[in-house]
């Protein structure tokens, strides 16, 4: 069983769709731990903001079975994949981390970027896995969120909450 971390995102009908997308993941992968939920202002377009969280789950998945999966239940939920990297989504789910797999596993590159670059990411990791090591910077969440370096990034908690005692 590897141990992952998986973003997961919605500015489209977001409540509906983070609440559903979790009860699917659920009912595929098992049990699993979430941070809060952040509400954030959209980065790199204009559009509404988004809600983020992120999720911890043990999957006997291989990395390729696992984003086959993810890209189906994100297709699912009506994902419109645009050409921009940058748009609104009804629901975003990315592999954040594979255990401490670093490089590039089956088309997915690992530890994601954004982990290191984008609040709504890293804070929810920083609370969820504070102890927990980032594979590639070897320093844990809650040291790289207290040196986040990128205050421009507006995060606040949102007022819609998941309880993990819904999905443990």
């Amino acid at each position: 069983m590897a141990t992952v971390l998986l973003g997961i995102g919605s500015n489209v009908n977001r409540e509906k769709n983070i609440a559903s997308g979790l009860q699917a993941l659920r009912g595929e992968l098992g049990a699993f731990r979430c941070s809060p939920v952040y509400e954030s202002a959209a980065v790199g377009f204009d559009g509404d903001p988004f809600l983020n969280l992120v999720i911890q789950i043990d999957t006997s998945l291989a990395v390729g079975e696992l984003r086959h999966y993810l890209r189906a239940l994100e297709n699912d939920f009506g994902r419109v994949r645009a050409c921009d990297k940058f748009s609104s989504r009804t629901l975003d789910v990315d592999i954040l981390t594979y255990d401490n797999a670093v490089g590039v596993v089956d088309g997915v590159s690992l530890p994601r970027d954004e982990i290191l670059t984008n609040a709504f990411v890293l804070k929810p990791l920083a609370d969820l896995v504070p102890d927990a090591v980032h594979p590639r910077a070897d320093r844990s969440y809650a040291a790289l969120w207290a040196d986040y370096p990128n205050h421009s990034q507006s995060l606040w908690l949102a007022e819609f909450q998941i309880s993990d005692s819904d999905f443990i």
